[in-house]
């Protein structure tokens, strides 16, 4: 027995077939529309990427560029030479002893930067824990830093003559260590909150003073924002120009801020010589960045997920 087909359940069959295809097609336009939101998401974002390489890259390889270009042809104001040259690099090695620059610089800066956060980590942990000074005390710290360093030029100056510290890197650290405490008391307060109080409380049940507590508990736990914050101070005491060139008179004493400013003489600036030691001053940092870089950005997100 055959079954036949009517015209009626023909027509059924084709709606029922055109109703179907018509569910799937917002679904295929959803999802060609999302794949084409994601795919224009990443070209924006390599764009954005771009753009800011551009804008760290730039400076450098035009300083790069500068340093091998001839003194005749910077005072044309050329872009791109015609021809590269050495004698930059060879005039400043020859001008200044920059290793003997370079020691000072980082002597000064970490000697300034360990003084600073031993001095900023007992001020930060009172204000967070024991909230000294109540909401006067943050601000008027602070508040030392955003004054203008050149009203404590010369009372530093001569204090640090009545020790006999002038002309020395070690008397220009005890500067930075001195300058930078706010900046340190500062950035690591949030930290010191994020540690929970609990800790210190077990450890003072136990039987810890004060001082026991600090470094068994507090400073370990400290540690990622004692990196970061250090490697903050230690750019800002590397790159300081107007203290040094204060402080440090002689030639033997001078940093490379300092040094890399005496291109600049009365009759014209140097600028191959000037960039090719700005390049020099550039590696301590760069290898400092390079392998503090895990440890800037692990003490900078710590405690933001728990």
């Amino acid at each position: 027995m055959t079954q036949t087909t009517t015209p009626i359940d023909t027509t059924t069959a084709l709606i029922t077939t055109d109703r179907r295809r018509r569910r799937r097609l917002p679904r295929q336009r959803s999802a060609g529309r999302s794949s084409a939101a994601r795919a224009s998401g990443r070209v924006g974002r390599g764009i954005l990427w771009a753009v800011v390489l551009a804008g760290i890259l730039l400076p450098i390889l035009y300083l790069l560029t500068l340093s091998f270009t001839p003194q005749s042809q910077i005072a044309t104001g050329r872009v791109f030479p015609d021809e590269l040259t050495l004698g930059n690099w060879t005039a400043m090695w020859d001008r200044m002893p920059i290793l003997l620059y370079a020691l000072n610089s980082i002597i000064a800066a970490v000697l300034g930067c360990v003084l600073s956060l031993v001095i900023a980590t007992f001020v930060a942990f009172a204000i967070a824990r024991y909230r000294t000074g109540g909401g006067f005390l943050p601000m008027y710290v602070l508040a030392s830093f955003v004054a203008p360093p050149v009203v404590a030029i010369v009372p530093l100056f001569f204090l640090l003559r009545a020790i006999g510290l002038v002309n020395s890197p070690f008397g220009l650290a005890l500067i930075y260590g001195l300058v930078n405490v706010a900046v340190a008391a500062a950035l690591l307060e949030p930290f010191i909150e994020r540690i929970p109080a609990e800790l210190e409380e077990a450890a003072q049940i136990d039987g810890a003073g004060p001082l026991r507590t600090m470094f068994s508990v507090v400073i370990p736990l400290l540690l990622p924002g004692l990196i970061a914050t250090g490697i903050i101070i230690l750019i800002l005491n590397y790159n300081e120009l107007l203290f040094a060139l204060t402080v440090l008179q002689s030639n033997e004493s001078q940093t490379l801020p300092v040094a890399i400013s005496l291109f600049q003489g009365d009759r014209g600036v140097q600028f191959g010589q000037m960039a090719a030691a700005s390049l020099a001053a550039i590696v301590p940092v760069y290898i400092a960045a390079v392998f503090m870089q895990r440890y800037l950005v692990g003490g900078l997100t710590s405690g933001a997920i728990k």
